[in-house]
């Protein structure tokens, strides 16, 4: 099972709730901000280049639970920057976990050592380790030395201490998917519980263009992910990978994954930026939702990224027979 029962159940009921209520569009996952700054300068980051002017700005732990209710998403995945420097982490994380949120910690992992006595293990709560290959790749990544080290060292720290842990792996145009393997092969070994893979996406605000990926570069990349979905405890559903490999069309959902920071919730989408609204609902009512994706901006055109087409497979849009079906196993008895 690829995530736990209880959060399979909250979804679950979440989902239905909404569409009983005749509600289009709601947020699954929300994804928080609390700041931009980070220890790394990673090649492909849009955040540190997007931000730079506001990096050092933080949000209170009130303005992010606030933000939380506002959305009322189930799930809160705690971003940045790297969320491991913002000061009262401790505090949002414990905050969020009493009012019931199922949270994925995103970090590079250089610092759970340092703090992990500061947080306490939960079935509701994620360590998410973002490992972009092996050593000497993922250091070249992040462009620094034993960043991979700490953050294995980290890792394991954590599963010892009895906390979830997960990876989130970014796949590049030059990523060598035979060296994606042997990584998840190793971290098997580290009783990991559970992979994403994200092809790259393309920033406006990071100019290395040329590690990014157009759709066909990324149907080549992912075009042997079923044996690899066989074999590894991997996060994305058997809906969004059919839609990397280029077997089906999904179409963008990026309300689904709304994103807040600094600035406030950003739109539309967690990579592009035409505004930052001052509340949720103005996020929701204000977005020309329908003039975003695959064929309609040409900042959309090459776009596959698991935030923006996920929630289009948990909500069954262009669904087909069978779906829902699959869904349930992949949920429940993978």
């Amino acid at each position: 099972m690829p995530f736990s029962l209880s959060m399979t159940a909250t979804m679950g009921s979440y989902i239905l709730k909404n569409k009983l209520l005749g509600r289009d569009k709601f947020p699954l996952v929300m994804m928080l901000e609390p700041l931009h700054a980070c220890n790394l300068t990673c090649t492909g980051c849009g955040r540190i280049r997007e931000y730079k002017e506001s990096i050092r700005e933080t949000l209170t732990v009130e303005q992010c639970l606030q933000a939380a209710e506002e959305c009322g998403s189930p799930i809160v995945s705690i971003c940045g920057g790297e969320p491991m420097i913002y000061e009262p982490l401790d505090e949002l994380v414990s905050e969020l976990l009493k009012r019931g949120k199922f949270i994925y910690l995103c970090t590079n992992g250089m610092f759970i050592k340092k703090r992990l006595h500061q947080f306490r293990p939960s079935s509701r709560f994620f360590f998410n380790v973002h490992l972009d290959g092996l050593e000497e790749t993922h250091d070249l990544c992040v462009e620094r030395k034993g960043v991979y080290q700490a953050a294995i060292e980290g890792i394991k720290i954590a599963k010892e201490a009895g906390f979830l842990v997960c990876t989130n792996t970014t796949i590049y145009r030059e990523t060598d998917m035979g060296e994606i393997e042997a990584m998840l092969d190793y971290l098997q070994t580290l009783d990991c519980d559970g992979h994403m893979l994200s092809p790259a996406y393309p920033y406006i605000a990071v100019q290395v263009k040329e590690i990014f990926m157009d759709r066909a570069v990324v149907r080549e990349k992912f075009r042997d992910i079923d044996r690899l979905f066989r074999k590894y405890k991997l996060n994305s559903s058997p809906i969004y990978l059919e839609f990397l490999k280029g077997e089906r069309n999904l179409t963008c959902t990026a309300w689904g994954n709304p994103t807040y920071n600094t600035k406030g919730w950003k739109g539309p989408c967690y990579l592009m930026t035409d505004a930052h609204h001052t509340t949720f609902r103005q996020l929701m009512d204000d977005t020309p939702w329908e003039k975003y994706g695959h064929g309609k901006d040409p900042r959309c055109q090459d776009c596959m990224v698991h935030c923006g087409y996920e929630p289009s497979a948990a909500l069954g849009v262009n669904s087909k027979l069978g779906d829902t079906f699959k869904m349930m196993s992949w949920a429940l008895l993978s």
